[in-house]
């Protein structure tokens, strides 16, 4: 479920016969749960507005979801080495490195 750039995951609790989830990009914990999906999809919202609401009360900056940047360190040599990769692939590091991480991910 997305709303408002938060994602959420969502699980089913077979003994308790209710959904529950946890917006995931984000460093602060956001939770949410219904027995519907109807009613998971607006406790859902309601948490994250519910979220924003309560920053702002406080005078907070909201923990915003991930900006698709992140620092990676390594060694030079490897370093290097993927970058003679990329050159190889015809792409730019950024390009060659994204790419990659996807299939790594997205790969079952």
């Amino acid at each position: 479920m997305e709303y408002k750039n938060y994602i959420g995951q969502v699980e089913f609790d077979d003994e308790a016969n209710i959904f529950h989830g946890e917006v995931i990009n984000t460093r602060d914990v956001i939770t949410f749960q219904g027995q519907s999906v109807s009613e998971l999809r607006q406790a859902f919202e309601e948490s994250i507005d519910d979220y924003l609401s309560f920053c702002k009360e406080r005078q907070e900056s909201p923990d915003k979801p991930f900006s698709g940047q992140f620092l990676v360190r390594g060694n030079p040599d490897l370093h290097r080495d993927i970058f003679a990769a990329a050159a190889k692939a015809g792409k730019s590091l950024n390009a060659y490195v994204i790419d990659k991480l996807d299939k790594l991910v997205h790969t079952r």
